[in-house]
């Protein structure tokens, strides 16, 4: 004798339960062991094959439904799936959910076919199964290739284009959206040791104050994935910081300030060095003017910046203290009091660089 399967309703329930099984992406069979396992056979009084084809049924639903969740937008205005608001936010929101240890990995890579089709050494080095990392891999792509050239906060633009109910979820991609585009380096060795929450961290800082989106920005209109234009030619005017005559200012200001507040070791290690590690800080400021420099920004802070100060045995606490009194020395500097616009600009630069220091600094 044959058996079919068939289905008759009208209003959509959704098993989330089974829906989160679904997008971990896990076969049929193994979610329906799964459920065995936590008792639902005992709860329901159920047999086996019957919660199996329960379950191909809500795989096939999903597998339906997975066409309106590539375009949320399309939820409102079809007429097939009856389910209420809220359940259509929540199908949404956890589509998009994502692991920040997959996007860690994904973090570098361009978004091509074939970088797609290569995602099985993701899934083994994260242990997430390989259906899993693709649909988060087609849902950074997709969320990319949508807003990347519109006018606006990425933040909103994403939100309202995706039906996002989660301000963070929202946040998260537009982090990874502005890092895509900026085709940042994140795979070296020495970046290893950072998490996505360290770089989602540092480019929400950028966003912030660096891109369109500033306050300091005219043109908030323009699109916030990239950095202001505007700031980043200004910011080689801070090349003047390096003349011998505000160096040796600077230099002072800043040796006085930390007499107290560091061994006399590391003063006098600083006193040395001081030149070289200036020039590095502001020659990393007219640096994102150029697209490389940008792109190798996190590579250059780590090895140019924070590396020596650790060789030498700083602690987090010290460079903290330095980075603070290097950033109001600067202030004090009488070339600001003639062109207090560069001043705007170096408090600008220097309060994300201080942040991003202090996030990517790992011991």
């Amino acid at each position: 004798m044959s058996y079919v399967d068939v289905f008759v309703g009208n209003y959509i329930v959704i098993d989330f339960e089974l829906y989160d099984l679904w997008l971990n992406g896990l076969p049929a069979h193994e979610c329906a062991v799964t459920l065995q396992q936590r008792g639902v056979l005992q709860s329901t009084g159920a047999r086996f094959d019957e919660l199996l084809s329960d379950t191909k049924d809500s795989f096939r639903l999903y597998a339906s439904l997975e066409q309106l969740l590539k375009c949320p937008t399309k939820f409102g205005n079809q007429s097939v799936y009856q389910i209420d608001p809220e359940t259509q936010k929540t199908l949404i929101d956890k589509y998009y959910k994502s692991d920040d240890v997959v996007i860690r990995e994904l973090l570098g890579r361009k978004l091509s076919t074939r970088n797609r089709n290569n995602l099985d050494d993701v899934s083994e080095k994260t242990k997430v199964p390989l259906r899993s990392c693709c649909r988060q891999f087609d849902n950074v792509k997709r969320v990319f290739k949508t807003v990347e050239e519109m006018p606006g906060s990425l933040e909103k633009n994403i939100k309202t284009l995706f039906c996002l109910s989660s301000d963070k979820l929202a946040k998260k991609y537009a982090a990874i959206v502005f890092m895509t585009n900026h085709r940042f380096e994140t795979t070296k060795k020495r970046l290893s040791h950072l998490t996505f929450d360290d770089f989602m961290y540092c480019a929400e800082l950028m966003i912030t104050n660096w891109s369109y989106s500033a306050a300091e920005c005219d043109n908030h209109e323009d699109m916030d994935v990239d950095l202001d234009r505007s700031f980043l030619q200004d910011l080689r005017e801070l090349k003047i910081l390096t003349d011998k005559q505000h160096l040796d200012e600077h230099k002072m200001y800043v040796m006085n300030s930390l007499k107290t507040s560091l061994i006399k070791k590391k003063h006098s290690s600083l006193e040395d060095n001081y030149k070289a590690t200036s020039k590095t800080i502001i020659s990393l400021a007219y640096g994102l003017n150029h697209s490389k420099e940008v792109r190798n920004f996190f590579s250059d802070v780590i090895e140019e910046v924070i590396e020596p100060f650790m060789n030498t045995g700083w602690t987090y606490e010290d460079m903290k203290t330095f980075l603070q009194m290097y950033k109001d020395a600067g202030v004090r500097l009488s070339v600001f009091r003639t062109l207090p616009s560069l001043g705007i600009v170096w408090e600008r630069y220097m309060n994300t660089f201080i942040n991003c220091c202090l996030k990517l600094y790992h011991t």
